[in-house]
């Protein structure tokens, strides 16, 4: 019988900061149900592994964060 077990929490947050947009901070609660302290957490946890993690500005929407190099590839599609 085929697993339909859906995507994990981990999957999803890569996934958003994967975007060319990347993801802010209430995005990933909001897609998680994590608190903000345990997005930051989840962050710092994907730097010590080895993840290239930017900080850029989106106007009104606030600080947006976005994966640009990730550990097992070299620089991830549409990176600069």
């Amino acid at each position: 019988m085929p697993s339909t077990r859906s995507q994990t929490k981990s999957a999803k947050v890569i996934a958003l900061l994967s975007r060319a947009k990347g993801a802010t901070l209430d995005e990933i609660c909001k897609a998680t149900n994590w608190k903000s302290h345990s997005v930051r957490a989840f962050l710092t946890g994907l730097r010590k592994k080895g993840f290239v993690l930017t900080r850029e500005q989106r106007g009104d929407d606030g600080t947006a964060y976005r994966i640009t190099q990730n550990p097992g590839k070299n620089e991830l599609k549409g990176a600069a």
